[in-house]
């Protein structure tokens, strides 16, 4: 096997190894994410029992403190009690507690002795027996009020005692309502789902549970001082307690935590959360299972090897990248170099078409220019055949009236001229410079005066000045002149030729806008005007570039240009942005 074949092997392994970590990782975090998350939903839990458990004693807590206002009652214990009042207080107890569907009431006097109960008729009647020695009576006699949960010493059945004082007229002690609530309905509800729920007092003495065998179990050792008053008080009558061996093995937070439970079930884990309910003094268990989802657990595993796979792969794509980056990175440069020559070439292009567009329209207007200016070099040579025979004559003065007009026309002809050469010439690319757009205007109607004049148009002009933006005014004036010219071959067979230019501000912008009433443009071609070689002239009369050309220029200087149809004609508009002052 060659040196290769071994590196190739030692990979592979590799990648094995790491895919198997990589799962067992997963497996573990994903039993422990499920085990933080179900231990987070104890707390709703918990608090949807405790609200009914808090439900059900408060229903009744207010009844033994309403009864020992009954002046019957009170009657009874400021005498002693004969067999007959002894037979009514039994069946007025016994209504009651038919009505308030609470387990028992019963009527203790100064002694703790029960007078009469609700339970009169049974086999486990309280009356006659004495309750002196119950937490919930001293508790009365002293503070007016108590409770107390125990096992009953003469009916053997657990409950919540609660109790209010009997008073006399003065004021005095005279005996105590009691109502015993117990709670098998409660503890069937709550066997219903599969968790374990307890209720333990303060000492940890578990008296409420949803599963029989758990209860009366200790969840604390007990002293001998708790041993002592838990037999003064026969709180728990003739019931073994005892202890449940626990161990925490995590903890979530102060009421959460993971524990292992030797409980009457055998070991067990369990997820164990606790509530304390404040006002009787105990706490609310819920114990549940923790149950791990094998599906999540591979599902898991499956994605971690998958993620372990794909940043293997990763790593050998992105070496293999590596190894052909340098050449690539010559073949980029190369491509850019490119690019950048291409796009000169087409910039230069770009700019000889404006250009050859501009000298096109020039051109075109070469011929009324010529005319404009053979008019005056005719004149002016009648005028210096005049001057030389006032010369000859010696009339001075009439010589140099005769110069005015002569000079006059020079001046004419050479302002026409070098607008003509500034036209002609190439503007620099991407100039912006502040001008005036009202001033663009005259320029370009100064280059198209001759044929304005002579095709007899009716010119309206109304220009706000100064109109200031941001541009280059040769190529806006190019923009402008293609505007005019194609409007005036629109007007060329017309019987009525209006042509109307207007500059106004609306919203930090101006709005430069030809119109003419050359009867508009047909629906069809609106969409395609600005296209290059579109144009409805007859062939011979254009290339379809203008407007074009145009609509580059505008957009370039960060313009739009629009046309559109009006009542008799076109309307083309230029719009600017206003530029302010520096």
């Amino acid at each position: 096997m060659t040196s290769r074949h071994l590196r190739l092997a030692l990979y592979c392994v590799l990648i094995l190894a790491g895919a198997v970590v990589a799962g067992s990782w997963a497996m573990l975090q994903a039993d422990r994410h499920a085990l933080e998350e179900s231990a987070k939903r104890g707390p709703e839990q918990l608090n949807l029992y405790a609200n009914s458990l808090h439900t059900l004693i408060e229903r009744y807590r207010a009844l033994p403190a309403v009864l020992a206002l009954d002046s019957e009652l009170v009657n009874a214990l400021s005498s002693p009690v004969t067999p007959q009042v002894q037979a009514e207080l039994n069946l007025k107890l016994e209504r009651i507690n038919g009505a308030a569907q609470s387990s028992t009431l019963e009527l203790l006097d100064s002694t703790g002795l029960a007078v009469a109960a609700s339970n009169w008729n049974t086999s486990n009647s309280y009356v006659g027996h004495n309750y002196g020695f119950r937490p919930y009576f001293k508790q009365t006699r002293s503070q007016g009020a108590g409770s107390f949960y125990a096992v009953g010493v003469t009916s053997g059945i657990p409950g919540y005692f609660l109790s209010s004082a009997v008073l006399g007229p003065e004021g005095q002690f005279l005996g105590a309502m009691v109502v015993k609530l117990e709670f098998p309905q409660l503890e069937r509800e709550w066997s219903q789902g599969k968790d374990t729920l307890l209720v333990s007092d303060a000492r940890g003495i578990v008296f409420i549970a949803n599963q029989p065998n758990w209860r009366y179990r200790m969840l604390l050792p007990l002293n001998d001082s708790d041993r002592s008053e838990i037999s003064t008080t026969r709180q728990y009558h003739n019931q073994p307690l005892t202890l449940i061996k626990t161990r925490t093995l995590q903890s979530f937070d102060e009421n959460s935590y993971l524990s292992r439970v030797d409980g009457p079930d055998g070991p067990a884990d369990y997820l164990w959360g606790t509530l304390p309910l404040n006002a009787e003094g105990w706490t609310l268990h819920l114990l549940r299972r923790p149950l791990a989802s094998t599906e999540d657990s591979r599902n898991a595993a499956l994605a971690a090897i998958g993620l372990w796979l794909t940043l293997v792969f990763l790593g050998l794509f992105l070496f293999q990248r590596w190894r052909l980056a340098r050449m690539r990175q010559r073949n980029r440069e190369e491509l850019e170099q490119l690019v950048e020559a291409r796009t000169r070439d087409l910039r230069t292009a770009q700019d000889g078409l404006v250009q050859s567009a501009k000298l096109a329209a020039l051109g075109q207007m070469s011929a009324a220019l010529a005319h404009e200016i053979n008019q005056p070099l005719t004149a002016q040579r009648m005028q210096l055949a005049t001057l030389r025979l006032l010369l000859d004559h010696g009339r001075i003065d009439d010589a140099y009236k005769a110069l005015d007009p002569l000079e006059q026309m020079l001046t004419r002809m050479a302002a026409l001229t070098g607008h003509l050469k500034t036209y002609a010439r190439q503007s620099p690319s991407g100039l912006r410079e502040r001008l005036d757009l009202a001033r663009v205007v005259d320029q370009a109607l100064q280059l198209l005066e001759p044929r304005l004049q002579e095709e007899t148009v009716d010119l309206t002009i109304n220009l706000v000045r100064p109109a200031w933006v941001r541009g280059d005014a040769i190529r806006l004036e190019q923009v402008l002149i293609n505007l005019l010219r194609n409007a005036l071959d629109a007007l060329r067979d017309k019987p009525r030729k209006r042509l109307e230019i207007r500059i106004e501000a609306n919203q930090q912008l101006w709005h430069l806008t030809v119109s003419d009433s050359a009867g508009g443009i047909k629906e069809e071609h609106l969409g395609k005007i600005f296209d290059p070689f579109f144009t409805t002239k007859p062939v011979g009369d254009g290339l379809g570039l203008g407007l074009a050309v145009s609509y580059a220029i505008v957009h370039e200087i960060g313009g739009r240009l629009t046309a559109c149809n009006q009542a008799d004609g076109a309307q083309f508009t230029l719009t600017l942005p206003i530029a302010q002052e520096m």
